[in-house]
């Protein structure tokens, strides 16, 4: 590693704008950005993926890969990044800096307790609920009805023992109550930090936030509990992005980190939009698939943040293919043609999907040491049939030098093509017009199923004045439908929506499909266990 300082004077961000956390990483101070305002805004490129499998895509691999793959070429970028959170990295996934030789540095640190952004949003989450209980225990000014407290509490750990509890036992003048955690990570208070333009933004957005709902039925707002000058301190300096380098010293900006299954999937908008004015390409990736998380970056994240996407980059991999054509997992590095052919169907309704935003798209194959000359070759020539154009990617084993095909294909696009993005659908439309709009169009749903319950919460939003907010599905990855045992691209399904949340501080509503849940539980393996194994 370099010295931060170095990192960061390779993107003019000066010594006077690090607040440095060690030699390794640090902050940079928003102050910067009135140096910065009148900088011509550079190209922004978004990495997703197909359909996660346990195969393994490596989006955010192919993220660093092509940022140093850039640098490898002498041409400069930048990249922003999610911060990981500690649910992942001790349960299924494991860390979130990349693999092999296309990674980000400190590892440990990054994944682990960083610049402490997790910790204050986490503080920030919890002061809110013991400010709620503490006000009806002290008298209830504002008649909060304890039954109609949707506020959450959290922890940034898979813990399904927190899904159900009860609070308040043992208190005299409090009723006790069921109450429940979510992750950190997707909670609206992370939302809200990675979709707010800037502090005094951050500030108008947690006191529009809905924590409850008093005994004639109206929401009680944060504003009315008056805390966001305490949340706002507890949050100072998790405002700043955090700046790390990858093993090939290019700096990256790593900021803000909502799952992308229950939450919006992207960095925050303020790390985006400074990296805009700090380089002429700005990568950046957003959370699983691209029926998930590019969904969401197309449809909120670019709509709030007025941003214009130039190009996109659909990681695949061999292996991941094959799985949804039907190959057995513990088969992967056997060549199979039929697999990998039945396969390429989930490719292609992502490429299709990226299709209906006007942004030129093009693929990226992760390369597996297990992938045959033969499969490679009918791969490649599918995506030439398609029209798709297609690049190599060997970072994992090569790093930047092995991303250097998709770098120049990536810098061909972005001087050559149009970008004419616009999001899949208008505010004005309907709730259920939007939700039936992503499902239709992306997932290609036959339809939609509303339980009484979500049909009615979503009549209280519209009437509440929330009908014209994006709509942010959780949905699980690892299918189109809300089944994560279906593979592939399948047809003749519907998408059943159980309840409906109201983010009001994010501003978007929270459709829940399927059993996903709001606080993971933990494999019978867990990373944690696996890292005493190793």
């Amino acid at each position: 590693m370099i010295n931060i300082y170095d990192v960061a004077k390779k993107i003019n961000v000066g010594d006077e704008y690090l607040i440095p956390y060690g030699k390794d990483k640090a902050k940079i101070d928003l102050n910067i950005l009135e140096k910065v305002k009148d900088n011509k805004d550079g190209k922004l490129v978004l990495v997703t993926a197909i359909t996660p499998t346990k195969a393994g895509e490596g989006k955010t691999t192919t993220s660093i890969a092509l940022h140093d793959g850039f640098a490898y070429n002498g041409v400069d970028s930048l990249l922003c990044l999610r911060e990981p959170s500690l649910g992942p990295v001790f349960g299924i996934k494991g860390g979130a800096t990349g693999g092999g030789k296309a990674s980000i540095i400190p590892i440990d640190d990054i994944n682990l307790h960083f610049t402490g952004d997790m910790h204050a949003l986490t503080s920030s989450i919890n002061l809110i609920s013991a400010i709620i209980d503490n006000h009806i225990f002290q008298g209830n000014e504002l008649g909060i009805d304890p039954n109609r407290i949707v506020w959450k509490r959290a922890l940034d750990m898979n813990d399904r023992a927190l899904r159900k509890v009860t609070v308040m036992q043992g208190e005299k003048k409090g009723a006790p109550r069921d109450d429940e955690f979510v992750i950190t990570v997707a909670s609206e208070m992370m939302a809200i930090l990675c979709l707010s333009l800037d502090e005094e933004d951050f500030i108008k957005r947690i006191n529009n936030i809905i924590v409850a709902y008093n005994y004639q039925g109206e929401p009680v707002h944060l504003k009315s509990l008056k805390i966001s000058k305490a949340i706002t301190k507890l949050m100072k300096a998790a405002f700043n992005p955090n700046i790390v380098q990858t093993l090939e010293e290019n700096p990256v900006l790593v900021h803000g980190g909502p799952f992308a299954n229950i939450a919006h999937g992207c960095n925050s908008l303020i790390a985006t939009k400074l990296a805009l004015k700090l380089s002429p390409i700005v990568i950046t990736e957003a959370g699983f698939g691209g029926d998930l998380g590019a969904e969401k970056f197309l449809d909120i994240k670019c709509r709030v943040g007025g941003l214009n996407p130039n190009a996109i980059v659909m990681v695949a991999t061999i292996r991941a293919l094959k799985l949804h054509g039907g190959q057995a997992f513990e088969e992967l590095t056997n060549e199979n043609l039929e697999a990998l052919e039945l396969g390429l169907a989930n490719l292609k309704q992502h490429m299709e999907n990226m299709a209906k935003y006007d942004v030129p798209c093009v693929v990226c194959i992760n390369h597996f040491e297990s992938d045959t000359e033969n499969e490679t070759k009918l791969l490649r020539k599918y995506c030439e049939e398609q029209g798709y154009k297609v690049a190599f990617c060997s970072a994992f084993s090569n790093g930047g030098k092995g991303a250097s095909e998709l770098a120049t294909l990536v810098k061909d696009v972005l001087d050559n093509e149009e970008s004419h993005y616009h999001p899949l659908y208008s505010l004005e439309d309907s709730i259920t017009n939007k939700i039936e709009t992503i499902c239709k169009e992306i997932y290609r749903a036959d339809g939609v199923d509303y339980t009484e319950e979500a049909l009615k919460q979503i009549e209280e939003y519209e009437k509440l004045g929330y009908g014209k907010t994006p709509i942010c599905i959780a949905k699980t990855p690892q299918s189109f439908t809300d089944n994560p045992k279906i593979l592939n691209a399948p047809r003749g399904f519907r998408i059943t929506i159980r309840e409906v949340r109201l983010s009001a501080g994010a501003n978007f509503l929270v459709p829940l499909t399927g059993s996903i849940m709001t606080m993971p539980g933990l494999p019978k393996v867990p990373a944690a266990v696996k890292m005493e194994e190793n």
